[in-house]
């Protein structure tokens, strides 16, 4: 893999983990109540107010798009984890248990990454933020469709993937924007 893209990824999951932190501090780990399809719609709110925004050119509540990219790629670590708990009814995880969670996720899908850079040889690159934003709404139309079909697919790769798809374009998305500024 491009050394620079895994670079530029570990410092932006790491600016991620550092959100997921100070909240897990301010909040607990209040979103162990959310089945998976409430984390689902969770980012769906996210990507459809990124989406609005470059539609409408402008926005009207201060958090601007990155951060909302950066709150889908810690959501879509939050499902992961909890898609791992599956089956506790722990709902206050300390940080410290939760931390090696959050690193097991991101190098997880730091390696689907990886391979999947070396097939498409960086395609991402020369895509646009907002078709990304088309794709990370469509993978969530994809998991609410499978959450619906009680997660049984025929052929079609699973939940847990489609998480990971959206924390990479996320990521994308955050490297591009970085690099426009």
């Amino acid at each position: 893999m491009n050394t620079e893209t895994e670079q530029q990824y570990l410092e932006i999951i790491s600016e991620c983990k550092d959100i997921f932190s100070k909240k897990t501090k301010d909040y607990g780990t209040a979103w162990r109540i959310l089945r998976l399809p409430s984390i689902t719609d969770q980012i769906l709110i996210k990507a459809q107010r990124i989406r609005s925004i470059q539609e409408k050119g402008e926005q009207k509540v201060g958090e601007d798009i990155g951060n909302e990219f950066k709150g889908i790629i810690n959501y879509c670590i939050i499902a992961l984890i909890q898609m791992k708990l599956n089956g506790t009814e722990d709902t206050e995880i300390p940080f410290s248990e939760l931390e090696p969670m959050y690193d097991s996720a991101s190098k997880e899908t730091l390696s689907l990454l990886a391979n999947k850079n070396h097939d498409y040889d960086e395609a991402w690159r020369e895509m646009r933020v907002s078709s990304m934003t088309d794709i990370i709404l469509m993978k969530l139309m994809r998991v609410k469709q499978i959450e619906d079909n009680a997660g049984k697919t025929l052929i079609s790769e699973g939940i847990d993937a489609n998480y990971q798809d959206m924390i990479n374009y996320s990521v994308f998305c955050l490297i591009k924007l970085k690099e426009e500024q």
